[in-house]
């Protein structure tokens, strides 16, 4: 078992490394604040100045804070908020074990305290754009959606962080350590040099995988799907066997599992669709949509979904509920489901609440999900698009913050490589053990009493806002434990899922045109996108071709066009006739 953990271990290529990031830009301080000192006294003055008179304004002058800091500490108690996602976990999000430490460390460590702000994990857009509105958001808040930071810039409602940043660099080693210029500076506009926002980094870039239920695959005698074709193969026999797989309850069969969230649970099938050559010009310009929505080659990958819809293999309510609902986990929990699509790692997730775990024990010993990949492109590779290392969370300053110093501070605190470890490993004997070679085995937090040492967030992913992914000491005793941190599921299965994620994986590139105006000007387009999947997919087959087109029409028409168009202008005015980066 060892052996075939190492090997899968070492087979999962994600990037680990601890090392900042190579700087590759530096902050345009021409529209800094004033300088850090005042002007030179005239010199009558000066000369009946003492001689400690001059060193402390040389002092001064050398203090980036303008004297804000004694000590590394402000002289007098300076109070910030800061977001934090609910996700209605067993303790409140803004009041357990992990906010008490930080309010108390900020304290000791910068005289600074901080409250924090509970917002809905999967209403945080809106929920965001009404604090925002109504000038009642967190001095530190952070989102994944950018055109939502734009949109407030430009109305003056979030504060350049470009030429703070140049004043107090030297106050935020720790930050700069991680980030490095690539991630601070990343949406930094070539024009004007405004920087709204600051990307957190990902410790590992697995997505997405397929999983399938391998015990059924065994009572059937047949081998994990390796293509499209087997694929659809796989979920037809399920269908057909349900009696045999579900006794009683087989009319609760659901071959495929999809949510309303199609673009999403459906990635890999959308993106062997696409040309696995594809140029960066194209990928760019119609890259707008996350989900792929626009990308030539989406429609023929819908097209299959509707196939497999009509033919019974997909859920069939499954456009009824929206993201975040948790009924498409329950069904899978219930054992009712073949397949599905989801995070890397999700059937892990929640540990012994984890989908896996809960089917061993309520199931069948036996019952899990296995991560394949089957999803072949035109070269019969699994192309798929991982996560960039850059573009996580964006974390930015209201206008409204009026503590913009200690807020860095605390960006600077959050990103410390001790605070991470204890924010994503916890209490010794509570959220982990040690195993042999110091690698850290994640505990599951059953007892009510311990409730309070929760995760916000897998591995505290809420409250390490630069950080996303278990970031240890070492690239290597991270990437060990990184299979350990799902108390309750098999070891093996977790590295598998981690050896599949990056198997023909393709990392994102940073195209840095500037502000596009139009991402931050449409009209509800990812509604317009999500009702366009779903009524695709459960629409006719005959009519299939007017569903899709009449939905992206109207999407095209509510944004998505003026999106394009600008983005193509730009890419021109950049890249000239270039088709991919740094050619």
């Amino acid at each position: 078992m060892k052996r075939k953990l190492v090997a899968l271990l070492l087979a999962a290529t994600m990037v680990v490394s601890l090392a900042a990031c190579g700087g590759k830009k530096t902050g345009d301080t021409s529209s800094s604040s004033s300088s850090s000192s005042s002007s030179s006294s005239s010199s009558s003055s000066s000369s009946s100045s003492s001689s400690s008179s001059s060193s402390a304004q040389t002092e001064v002058k050398n203090d980036p804070s303008n004297g804000e800091l004694v000590n590394g500490k402000f002289a007098k108690t300076r109070k910030i908020t800061v977001e934090v996602y609910d996700r209605d976990g067993k303790a409140p999000a803004d009041n357990n074990n992990w906010t008490d430490w930080i309010k108390k460390e900020m304290l000791e460590r910068y005289n600074v305290e901080v409250s924090f702000k509970a917002v809905p994990r999967w209403t945080e857009k809106d929920q965001l754009n009404n604090l925002l509105a109504a000038g009642e958001a967190p001095d530190i808040c952070y989102t994944y959606d950018y055109p939502t930071i734009l949109t407030y810039a430009n109305m003056g409602g979030v504060l350049d962080l470009n030429p703070l940043l140049s004043q107090y660099k030297s106050l935020l080693p720790n930050l700069w350590a991680w980030l490095g210029d690539e991630n601070i500076y990343y949406d930094q506009d070539p024009k004007t040099g405004t920087v709204w926002a600051i990307e957190g980094r990902r410790n590992n870039t697995y997505r997405i995988n397929t999983f399938v239920r391998q015990d059924w695959l065994d009572k059937l005698g047949m081998k994990a799907p390796t293509t499209t074709a087997e694929f659809e193969k796989m979920i037809i026999a399920f269908k057909d066997n349900a009696k045999k797989l579900l006794g009683n309850d087989a009319s609760q069969m659901i071959p495929f599992m999809l949510t309303s969230d199609v673009g999403w649970t459906a990635a890999p099938i959308i993106e062997s669709f696409m040309d696995p050559n594809i140029t960066d010009k194209e990928l760019y310009i119609n890259g707008f949509d996350d989900r792929k929505f626009t990308q030539n080659g989406t429609k023929e990958a819908v097209k299959l979904l509707n196939k497999w819809y009509n033919d019974g293999l997909i859920w069939n309510d499954f456009a009824l509920y929206a993201n975040g609902d948790s009924k498409s986990d329950d069904l899978c929990k219930a054992g009712y489901v073949g397949a599905f699509i989801q995070n890397y790692d999700y059937p892990f997730r929640n540990n012994n609440d984890s989908i896996n775990a809960l089917l061993a024990k309520n199931v069948d010993p036996n019952a899990k999900f296995v991560a394949v990949n089957c999803f072949t492109d035109k070269n019969g590779n699994y192309t798929h698009f991982s996560y960039s290392a850059a573009g996580d969370r964006k974390s930015f300053f209201p206008a409204t913050n009026k503590e913009p110093l200690a807020s860095l501070l605390y960006l600077e605190f959050i990103s410390s490589p001790e605070v991470v470890e204890y924010l994503q490993i916890g209490e010794k004997g509570i959220n982990h053990e040690v195993l042999d070679g110091g690698i850290i085995k994640t505990l599951s937090i059953d007892k009510e009493e311990n409730f309070k040492y929760s995760w916000m967030g897998g591995n505290n992913i809420d409250l390490t806002i630069t950080c996303n992914g278990l970031r240890l000491k070492s690239a290597d005793l991270t990437r060990k434990s990184l299979a350990y941190s799902y108390e309750g599921n098999d070891v093996n299965d977790v590295a598998n899922a981690m050896a599949v994620a990056a198997k023909d994986a393709v990392l994102p590139k940073n195209v840095n045109v500037g502000e596009i105006k139009a991402e931050a000007e449409g009209t509800d387009l990812t509604g317009k996108r999500d009702a366009t999947f779903s009524q695709s997919v459960v629409c006719k087959p005959a009519d299939f071709d007017k569903t899709w087109d009449n939905g992206m029409k109207e999407y095209m028409n509510a944004g998505g066009k003026a999106i394009h168009d600008e983005r193509e202008a730009a890419w021109n005015e950049n890249f000239g006739s270039k088709t991919m980066i740094g050619q």
